[in-house]
């Protein structure tokens, strides 16, 4: 928890500036970011042995796929809202805050519920399933993010201003404290982000209920996803089959829940680690083979007229557009609709 803490301290601290994030950076700090979660790892395996760190790689993988989905949904949400380059690293900061503070919730919620009720797993299970499902055949479009229940709700309870003030969540408008429009985008990370958590945390649970493993693994996962944003926004359109690949993960999560109460047991690690391995380096192959030829679908950005406060750029000229088919909203689409 400390560790965590120092690390998002450092973080705000060199990017205090709120510059523009290039892919250079965006790769060093996924470096950094990885190594740090591969590090940690490594310390369980002198530490707790061979079998806790397997379990601890299993969680930190799953999760570290699944956050890709949430970089279809970033990509989204700055593009509806033109959030300026500059600004959008500060946002996905506080987001990912928020982000862990749900999942520290719902890690003790659910392993306390499988502790305690041993037909939660086949709940929990189901769900995944569900989930899965969703995701590979559910094409429709995810909902504007500004008609997010939530963000409606901030908005007509919240004196908003619909514009940019610099980097500020709050600001003055004729003598009036009033959200600027950051804070109502800040509110549609949080919102997509809290229905991602649910699915994200029951998958690791279905690896282990240990909530030390569980945390741990989803921390340092979601401590390099504003990173991996930054170095992925661009490529998205090529990544047309990974939705494939995340949906057989979240059904394998659902299976393994399921099937660690019945006579079949828990799944040994070493094949939980291969299957995640496997499906991701697969799916991302597939998308890769078949965009390969495809117009239009490398990760050339567009330059953009300046608008706002300081010229700034909407997101999809500073990153890139969101994929066409954003089938990755499913995810966030089949956990509304539980």
């Amino acid at each position: 928890m400390l560790a965590v803490a120092v690390m998002l301290a450092i973080d705000l601290f060199l990017h205090r500036d709120n510059h523009v994030i290039g892919f250079r950076e965006a790769a060093a700090w996924s470096g950094v970011w990885i190594a740090a979660g591969l590090l940690f790892g490594v310390i369980l395996w002198g530490w707790q042995g061979g079998e806790t760190a397997g379990t601890y790689f299993a969680g930190y993988l799953i999760e570290k796929a699944l956050s890709i989905d949430n970089v279809f949904i970033f990509a989204m949400i700055f593009t509806a809202f033109a959030v300026p380059a500059a600004l959008q690293h500060k946002v996905l900061f506080w987001g990912v805050i928020g982000a862990l503070a749900f999942r520290l919730v719902f890690i003790f919620l659910g392993a306390e519920l499988l502790e305690r009720f041993f037909w939660t797993a086949y709940l929990f299970g189901a769900f995944l399933i569900y989930t899965g499902y969703k995701m590979a055949f559910r094409h429709g479009r995810q909902a504007p993010p500004e008609h997010n229940p939530l963000v409606r709700l901030v908005r007509r309870i919240v004196p908003t201003d619909a514009r940019y003030h610099g980097d500020r969540f709050f600001t003055r408008v004729g003598g009036r404290r009033v959200a600027t429009l950051l804070f109502v985008v800040l509110i549609a990370i949080e919102a997509t982000d809290l229905i991602f958590a649910i699915d994200s945390v029951a998958a690791v649970l279905a690896i282990t209920t240990s909530t030390f493993i569980v945390w741990t693994a989803n921390a340092f996962a979601i401590l390099g996803l504003r990173s991996l944003y930054f170095c992925l926004a661009g490529l998205l359109r090529r990544f047309v089959h990974l939705h494939y690949g995340l949906a057989l993960l979240l059904a394998f999560a659902g299976v393994k829940l399921i099937a660690s109460e019945t006579s079949v047991g828990k799944l040994p690690i070493p094949l939980t680690l291969g299957v995640i391995v496997v499906t991701i380096g697969a799916s991302i192959a597939w998308s890769m083979l078949a965009t390969r030829r495809t117009p239009g679908s490398g990760a050339a950005t567009r330059s953009a007229a300046g608008s706002g406060d300081g010229g700034a750029q909407p997101a999809e000229a500073a990153c890139g557009e969101a994929p066409e088919h954003a089938r990755s909203s499913a995810r966030a689409s089949a956990a509304t609709d539980q």
